[in-house]
Formats: C-alpha cells, sequence, structure tokens
C-alpha cells in the first residue's frame, strides 16, 4: 500500500495572488492612461504616438492571444 502526501500549495497560491495583484495594478495603470488618452493632447498627435500607440497594443495581443489561447496559441 502507497501513501499519497497531501501536497501543500499554499506557497504556490500565494506566489500566484501576489503576481495577479501585480497584473491587476499594472491593468488599472494601462486604463488610467487610456482614459488619459495615453497623456497626449489631440493637436499634438503625431505618427510618432500612432507607432507608439500599435506598439502596445501588439504587445497587449501577445498577452491576450496566450492567455485565451487565439492566433498562433490557438489548439
Amino acid at each position: 500500500m502507497t501513501t499519497r502526501r497531501t501536497s501543500d500549495n499554499s506557497k504556490a497560491l500565494d506566489a500566484f495572488m501576489t503576481t495577479k495583484f501585480q497584473i491587476d495594478a499594472t491593468l488599472e495603470r494601462l486604463k488610467a492612461l487610456s482614459d488619459d488618452h495615453f497623456e497626449t493632447h489631440p493637436d499634438g498627435i503625431n505618427w510618432g504616438d500612432v507607432g507608439t500607440l500599435d506598439h502596445y497594443a501588439s504587445l497587449l495581443r501577445q498577452i491576450t492571444d496566450a492567455a485565451f489561447k487565439e492566433s498562433e496559441h490557438a489548439a
């Protein structure tokens, strides 16, 4: 007869929750920045601003594709 030890995952749970809180805080910061139009004024927007925003969107797509198993992460 083999005896199985119950795995204590409290450290993993703590680490998971710490990272989750970090993500939540980052998302709140990004939302606030977006609400402020990424600190731009409509009269001052140029193609560099467009490129920067497109780069941000591309990085976020990488995250959402992985999280939602879309694009190249689709099963």
